[in-house]
């Protein structure tokens, strides 16, 4: 007859492992007799925080009401911060981060939250490339998730088809029939005559391989789908080899069998991935790159992913993890990125109420795991499908009382909220003593540009994924204001060459001066 039940209704978010809400909200009605006892001091975070936390549950129809409270001082707001892309809202995070720490914050103090896996991928690049240490809590790195090495030990292969690891890791993956004996009689060969691996998949007979002729078939089909990716990959820029890897090989087929929770963040990495390394290629035409090859993007990941290969345990270090890893940690600083409609909350739930308020419960234990200062950040255009793709601001922040919300003035005037306002997107929502009062983030064009007027032209220019045209650009002038569809806004500082030559220094506020060759440069001009 007596039994005790501890549980917060609130933090209910684990529906996809088949925890149920219902086991808290009906508790009483089951046990008409018992006491509730409501804990409802917040030990962790400032009054401002937990006000807003509150506003924003209490939009749940079902809960159990109650109201919690801190008896901490007020605090800094909550802050909504916009950026014009998912890749300028990492550096921008990452930019902050570094800021912040000019006030005695360690980066143990700061923990970096998303909706879905692969979201970490652009953040991962922008803390590498600011020199910030990161670890990701209860996870991997992107490029050390399985389904993204098993891609790239295909690309290396392609590069470089006597890398040997990377032979062994793609031979029989997808499942094609090649097991571990055959794989052992490779080995014993290559071993015998000192060549590679390669090499005796090339003159299986010369080398005597002891192989029934249907593993020799298997072989063979393999040896050609590399030869044939080999081949193309001379004139393929890197995405469109990769794009023919993951298809051809068989990589999409077997992800996209799987629909668990796990099977689809699977799939939102290797999306991920083929979204990076189209980016990359993106960059790399515009800074004037006629041809941007497979070994120029291994390259680049090879220098991203040095940290990975460091054993030195650190301690110091950002946390960055998914909400739903989150629960019951806490940090001095969190940064909740990504809010955007479809992505948080997630598109698989928008037409099921009871989803959507398991998706409010994830959003509210993503506020409460800061103790001083809490950003929400949303991006107005996110890469999807191989294109830019314009985003709404998720619901939720809609959901917060004002009267708890900084938000930064590119928020203000998407219209949607009403908040304490700053100059710029991004601009610092925290105190700070006056030797800091100039913000790092302040856009040196923002302020001098009418922020409705420039975000209606940022939509229509977005409407079109085609790059811009030369002819589309023929009134740029040093000193004009343009938007670039990953970088964000900028100023030109400089213009040289004529025709298919002609390039741009334009500087950006959080990647600094970037030059670009114009006919296949990505802006517009806004002022």
């Amino acid at each position: 007859r007596r039994i005790c039940v501890v549980g917060d209704d609130a933090q209910s978010i684990y529906s996809f492992r088949g925890a149920n809400i219902d086991n808290i909200l009906q508790f009483k009605n089951q046990y008409p007799g018992c006491r509730i006892f409501k804990l409802e001091r917040n030990y962790r975070s400032t009054q401002n925080i937990v006000n807003a936390a509150n506003s924003l549950i209490h939009k749940n129809t079902k809960q159990i009401q109650k109201t919690v409270y801190s008896e901490k001082e007020e605090g800094s707001k909550v802050a909504i911060c916009s950026s014009y892309s998912d890749y300028e809202e990492g550096y921008a995070v990452a930019g902050k981060i570094n800021d912040m720490r000019m006030r005695n914050y360690d980066y143990a103090d700061f923990a970096i939250l998303y909706r879905t896996n692969a979201q970490s991928r652009i953040l991962e690049e922008a803390l590498r490339k600011r020199g910030i240490p990161y670890k990701i809590y209860g996870g991997l790195s992107f490029y050390q998730r399985k389904e993204v090495k098993d891609v790239i030990s295909y690309l290396r292969l392609i590069v470089n088809p006597h890398d040997e690891e990377a032979f062994k890791r793609v031979l029989n993956y997808p499942a094609r029939g090649i097991g571990d004996t055959t794989l052992n009689k490779l080995i014993v060969a290559a071993t015998d005559h000192n060549v590679s691996l390669w090499t005796v998949l090339n003159d299986p007979i010369g080398y005597a391989l002891p192989v029934n002729n249907g593993t020799a078939k298997k072989l063979s089909d393999f040896r050609e789908l590399i030869s044939g990716f080999i081949e193309r990959n001379v004139k393929l820029s890197a995405e469109e080899i990769a794009a023919a890897v993951v298809k051809e090989s068989g990589i999409v087929s077997v992800l996209f069998q799987d629909r668990s929770v796990e099977g689809i963040s699977k799939q939102e990495n290797l999306q991920e991935l083929l979204k990076g390394i189209a980016e990359f290629c993106e960059i790399r035409r515009e800074e004037g790159a006629e041809h941007v090859s497979l070994a120029d993007f291994l390259s680049e990941v090879s220098l991203l992913t040095d940290q990975d290969n460091d054993k030195e345990e650190q301690a110091n270090k950002v946390t960055m993890m998914t909400v739903h890893a989150a629960k019951g940690l806490e940090f001095r600083n969190v940064f909740v990125v990504g809010l955007e409609e479809d992505l948080f909350p997630s598109a698989m739930s928008k037409d099921n109420p009871r989803a959507v308020e398991e998706e409010r419960r994830l959003f509210y234990v993503a506020i409460t795991r800061a103790e001083e200062n809490c950003v929400l950040t949303y991006a107005k255009s996110r890469y999807r499908n191989g294109q830019s793709a314009m985003c709404s601001p998720s619901r939720f922040l809609r959901d917060i009382d004002t009267k708890y919300i900084y938000a930064s003035a590119d928020v203000a005037t998407d219209g949607s909220f009403a908040g304490t306002r700053r100059s710029s997107a991004f601009s610092s929502p925290f105190r700070q003593p006056k030797a800091m009062e100039e913000d790092a983030y302040v856009s040196p064009v923002a302020q001098a540009v009418g922020r409705q007027a420039r975000l209606t032209r940022m939509e229509a220019a977005s409407s079109s994924p085609s790059s811009v045209s030369t002819s589309d650009l023929s009134g740029l002038y040093v000193g004009a204001k343009v938007q670039h569809d990953r970088f964000g806004e900028g100023e030109v500082t400089a213009i040289e060459g004529e025709g298919g030559n002609a390039k741009a220094t334009v500087s950006f506020a959080h990647f600094g001066q970037k030059q670009l060759l114009l006919k296949f440069a990505r802006l517009t001009i806004i002022e």
